[in-house]
């Protein structure tokens, strides 16, 4: 049995990080980067939250560097990035869909790993954002973007009501398996529907500064 969780948390892992990676391999290919850039984009995108957390919960050293899969997943993300761009960029905003996929991913096993490692459920739900949205954060600034979680879209929220799921299952004793799937669906779908529907989080601009013209 604990097999089967675990590698049911690894393939969850691996999900997450092909599709952050296609995320980051898209978005560098669209800023004009070389293939070295590409790739380095996509590795942060998809490592980056990870390896995050695991230095906060006392994963030494993260699964991100020393796990050689991650490393396959990330390179095999960017070469169907690259050899397939055209099809990839057929979807419709293709980056914000690979997002929303690795967000919700993220923010399920980032909080299943924090609790596996025995800390509180306060503790799962911060790293379960963390894992979520490190990446994407790192990728944005290298990318000279202001990140999404610094702008009024429904992003680390979702990834916060994902990784609560979480810990609601785990705290009410209901099926891992089953906890996850439904935190993922959730979590993927309260990004999309906000995308979708433009739902955003109330801003407050101070209309006494003027902007430049």
């Amino acid at each position: 049995m604990i097999n089967t969780v675990n590698n049911i948390y690894t393939f969850l892992d691996l999900a997450g990080t092909f599709v952050f990676a296609l995320s980051g391999a898209v978005a560098a290919k669209q800023k004009g980067l070389d293939i070295f850039g590409i790739f380095s984009i996509a590795f942060t995108v998809a490592c980056g939250g990870g390896i995050i957390r695991d230095l906060c919960i006392g994963a030494v050293p993260p699964a991100g560097l020393t796990n050689w899969l991650y490393l396959v997943t990330v390179f095999a993300a960017t070469i169907i990035s690259i050899g397939f761009y055209r099809i990839v960029n057929i979807l419709n905003h293709p980056v914000l869909l690979f997002d929303a996929l690795g967000l919700s991913v993220f923010a399920v096993t980032g909080a299943r790993k924090a609790i596996a490692f025995g800390h509180n459920y306060e503790v799962a739900i911060l790293l379960g954002i963390v894992t979520a949205v490190g990446g994407g954060v790192i990728r944005d600034v290298l990318l000279a973007r202001i990140p999404v979680i610094l702008k009024k879209e429904i992003y680390a929220s979702a990834a916060m009501a994902g990784a609560m799921i979480v810990v609601a299952g785990d705290y009410l004793g209901y099926p891992k398996e089953t906890v996850s799937t439904i935190a993922i669906v959730f979590c993927f779908g309260l990004r999309f529907l906000g995308l979708h529907f433009h739902w955003n989080l109330p801003s407050f601009p101070d209309k006494g500064i003027k902007k430049d013209e």
